[in-house]
């Protein structure tokens, strides 16, 4: 009995030796990061639309982003004409659409001078419905005209590096968004798919 104890005990121990835990990121970390403004050619309701903002975050490794990023439409595009009568406004109402959150960003072979990268942007995001009153720049909506939405927007791109803290990245993005309660704007109306250009600069 004694020697099969003895036997259970080292076969234990040499396992518990010989055993690697096996980790998303082996070694010495290295640490990074950037930031910087993105535009995005997309689609709202089926119309042209240009989205303003920006992302960043901390990288790790050269490759593993891990951040944030918000996008807000700088276009104008009007209301549908049942939304004017439907609120009884005096003048048109503008669609206002924003969203934000989470950005998971992979970078393959950073050290290249063109190298591919995939992201997902993982938030939520604001739709409503707006307009000038007058001639001064304050914008009038009520919590009445505005819905939320969740959203999830993966993408690709291609990326140049233009200097040591200085890269240059292109690519396309789709937008899905779920959620959205607005008369006459379905979720269908805010999903579509984005031609992005993104200027970064940091630590890379």
């Amino acid at each position: 009995m004694k020697r099969v104890a003895v036997i259970l005990i080292s076969f234990v121990l040499s396992a518990s030796v010989s055993a690697q835990e096996e980790t998303l990121i082996n070694g010495p970390i290295e640490n990074g990061g950037f930031g910087g403004p993105v535009v995005k050619f997309s689609q709202v309701q089926n119309k042209f639309a240009v989205l303003a903002g920006g992302y960043g975050g901390w990288l790790i490794n050269h490759s593993f982003m891990i951040g944030g990023g918000g996008y807000g439409l700088v276009n104008n595009i009007k209301a549908p004409l049942a939304a004017h009568f439907y609120y009884g406004t005096p003048n048109d109402l503008s669609i206002e659409f924003g969203y934000g959150g989470l950005v998971l960003e992979y970078i393959g072979q950073p050290d290249m001078l063109v190298h591919y990268s995939v992201s997902a942007l993982i938030g939520a995001g604001g739709v409503g419905y707006g307009y000038y009153p007058d001639f001064n720049n304050s914008f009038y909506d009520n919590a009445d005209h505005s819905s939320a939405f969740f959203v999830l927007e993966p993408a690709a791109g291609a990326e140049l590096n233009v200097t040591r803290f200085f890269r240059i990245n292109g690519g396309i993005s789709y937008r899905l968004v779920a959620g959205a309660q607005l008369p006459w704007i379905s979720n269908s109306d805010l999903s579509s798919l984005s031609g992005y250009l993104t200027f970064k600069f940091g630590k890379f």
